[in-house]
């Protein structure tokens, strides 16, 4: 279970601050898949950076009891200066895993070739977003956190990012990031919509994107 208590998130810059989040409370229980909705701005990635443990609230409690990926996306966590293999090695190191079983793994899912070998910092942003989803599928994590990923690469890659986050999907959680109604459709039961410092859930997907719809209308 994911259990957010009474969390907020405001961040310094400069002279002002800003309040992304205020006083939020809900639940996530295990198997849920959610998608996630919100404007450019609303605080979607911080949320879900909030729930991998790579920031932390300004106040209240987050309680995470599964193990979590890291957010799957354009943005990484990479040493940039290494290559992608180097990385691949101390995140095998990190879950205990073999170096190069993981690498095998890598290199046949995301078919990044001699680039394997190169360092990230020379990688497109695709690319970035393939060795990350790739790195993290090698990973049994209980909880995945995706971010637009699956935009990322061609249409092979695209297959078999659908085919390995629905079967993820049947045995874990699934917390998903996109701007395509049609992807959250595919992936999530439930939603929610991230919106004026708040994040509201509802029973169902659709539920939540006729209000994120909605708020886009009114505010347009």
């Amino acid at each position: 279970m994911i259990s957010f208590e009474n969390v907020s998130k405001t961040y310094k810059i400069r002279k002002f601050e800003k309040r992304v989040f205020s006083d939020v409370s809900f639940k996530i229980e295990a198997g849920q898949s959610v998608g996630i909705c919100g404007a450019n701005g609303a605080g979607k990635s911080t949320l879900v950076r909030m729930i991998a443990g790579v920031e932390a609230p300004t106040s209240g409690r987050i309680i995470n009891n599964m193990r979590t990926s890291w957010p799957i996306g354009y943005a990484s966590c990479f040493q940039s200066s290494l290559t992608g293999a180097d990385n691949a090695r101390f995140i095998a190191r990190i879950y205990d895993r073999s170096e190069e079983g993981l690498i095998d793994f890598i290199q046949d899912f995301a078919d990044l070739g001699p680039y394997l070998y190169q360092p990230v910092e020379t990688y497109s942003a695709g690319m970035t977003a393939r060795l990350a989803f790739a790195i993290s599928l090698s990973v049994d994590f209980e909880c995945y956190l995706v971010d637009e990923v699956t935009a990322a690469g061609d249409e092979r890659f695209r297959i078999r990012c659908e085919e390995a986050l629905h079967a993820r999907r049947e045995n874990g959680t699934l917390i998903m990031i996109s701007h395509s109604p049609e992807t959250l459709r595919a992936y999530c039961s439930r939603g929610a919509v991230v919106y004026g410092g708040t994040v509201t859930f509802f029973d169902t997907i659709d539920e939540a994107l006729d209000v994120h719809n909605g708020l886009q209308s009114r505010y347009a």
